[in-house]
């Protein structure tokens, strides 16, 4: 039995908020880059197999908080820099060559490649042989990647299996780009 005068050297358990901040640092850490995934798995079990808070500190030591400063400038150089991307596409856009968008009343398919049987022939090392197809279905245009070595892209996102198209839309086909219009 012991006293009220004796005190335990063990801390009491880890509380849920203090395992939380830790896994909140190793998620900022991830999604920053400064910890691969298979790193960031092995010490999520950690924490969550944690029992002193040291165990966690241990975690987190090399995944330092950055300050409210540099977080602020590190943010200013993000947004500048992302203005500039877009700025940088305005400029392009304006400037790319135009793609009519075939006739509605016309039922069939555009196909885009560089063999000699496609609606549209682009004679480019990039474009493969049989490279996109460009069809209306239910009001909207849809263009669909076939396959392609170099793929295709709509406002510079690359297309996987079949994307919503529409006149003032950026595409590239390899490195082949223009931009969508109505006529």
């Amino acid at each position: 039995m012991t006293s009220s005068f004796e005190h335990h050297t063990y801390p009491g358990r880890l509380s849920d908020a203090e395992r939380d901040r830790a896994l909140k640092v190793l998620r900022d850490g991830v999604a920053l880059g400064r910890l691969s995934h298979d790193t960031f798995v092995r010490r999520m079990e950690l924490a969550l197999a944690a029992r002193k808070p040291d165990e966690l500190a241990v975690l987190t030591a090399d995944l330092r908080r950055e300050n409210r400063w540099s977080r602020a400038v590190f943010g200013a150089v993000g947004a500048v820099s992302g203005f500039t991307v877009r700025l940088r596409r305005a400029w392009t856009v304006e400037r790319l060559p135009k793609l009519l968008l075939p006739p509605v009343a016309n039922p069939y398919p555009l196909r885009i490649g560089r063999d000699p049987a496609n609606g549209l022939r682009l004679s480019h090392e990039t474009v493969s042989r049989v490279h996109a197809e460009l069809s209306r279905q239910g009001g909207t245009w849809v263009l669909r990647d076939l396959g392609s070595t170099n793929g295709t892209s709509v406002n510079g996102r690359r297309v996987i299996g079949a994307a919503v198209v529409q006149d003032g839309d950026q595409v590239a086909f390899g490195r082949m780009s223009f931009r969508l219009s109505a006529g």
